[in-house]
C-alpha cells in the first residue's frame, strides 16, 4: 500500500491554488487536505487536519504573510514541514523563510515532477535544499563528524551575512576593512564548499551557528 503525504497549499490566488492541488492531486503520493488563502485561513483549517505532513507556502500574503504563518507552524505545529513556493527568488525572500523555519525553498514556476522530488524529499530528511539555495550544502550537512572550525570573527561575521547589511556596510559594523570582509568570505566559502551568502547564512542557520 502506497504512503500518501498529506498537503496544505496556501496562497491568496484562488486561480493558482487552486490549479496547484488539481495538479498535486494527479500524483497517487500527494493527498491535498487543506486549501488556505493565507495564514489566519490556515490556523482554522489546520485544526481538523492536525497531521498535515507539508505546507506549500506562498510568501505576499494579505493579514498573514508567509513570514509569520512559518513562525506559528513551527511554534505551533513543529511536525509540519513548510516549502517556500514563491515567485521570488532575490537573497532576502530566501533567508527570511529559512529563519522563519521553513525546511526549503522553491520557485512557483518549478516543474511538477520538481516539486514532487522537494514535497519528498523534506518529509524524509526535514529539509529540501536545491541550486536556488545552496546546491553544496546537503555535502556540508552530511559531513557532520568533519566540521570545520570557524574563528571567532568568521562566525561573527557569518551572523552578520544574515542582516541585510552589505558586505561594506558588515565590515564598517566589525570595525575592519573591507578586504579583510572579503578575506573572510573567502575563507568560509572554501571550508564549506559554499559559493553564495545565501549558502552560508543555510548553513549556518542549519548548524545553529546564527541566533535568530
Amino acid at each position: 500500500m502506497l504512503n500518501t503525504i498529506d498537503i496544505a497549499v496556501v496562497d491568496d490566488h484562488t486561480l493558482f491554488r487552486s490549479g496547484l492541488a488539481n495538479l498535486l492531486a494527479e500524483f497517487e503520493e500527494i493527498n491535498v487536505v487543506i486549501e488556505a488563502k493565507n495564514g489566519v485561513d490556515l490556523q482554522e483549517k489546520i485544526k481538523i487536519f492536525e497531521n498535515v505532513q507539508v505546507i506549500l507556502m506562498d510568501i505576499n500574503m494579505p493579514i498573514m504573510d508567509g513570514y509569520a504563518t512559518t513562525k506559528w507552524l513551527k511554534e505551533n505545529y513543529p511536525q509540519a514541514h513548510v516549502l517556500a513556493l514563491s515567485m521570488f527568488e532575490d537573497e532576502k525572500a530566501i533567508i527570511g523563510m529559512l529563519k522563519a523555519g521553513a525546511g526549503g525553498y522553491m520557485l512557483k514556476e518549478s516543474k511538477p515532477s520538481e516539486l514532487l522530488t522537494a514535497i519528498k524529499t523534506i518529509v524524509e530528511k526535514g529539509f529540501y535544499i536545491n541550486d536556488l539555495v545552496s546546491g553544496r550544502l546537503l555535502i556540508s550537512l552530511k559531513n557532520e563528524d568533519t566540521k570545520p572550525i570557524f574563528s571567532e570573527k568568521e562566525l561573527i561575521f557569518l551572523q552578520y551575512c544574515s542582516t541585510e547589511l552589505t558586505y561594506k556596510e558588515i565590515a564598517s559594523e566589525m570595525n575592519i576593512s573591507p578586504r579583510t570582509v572579503d578575506n573572510y568570505r573567502e575563507s568560509l566559502f572554501a571550508k564549506l564548499n559554499i559559493k553564495s551568502r545565501t549558502g552560508l547564512v543555510v548553513y549556518g542557520i542549519k548548524n545553529n551557528l546564527i541566533t535568530i
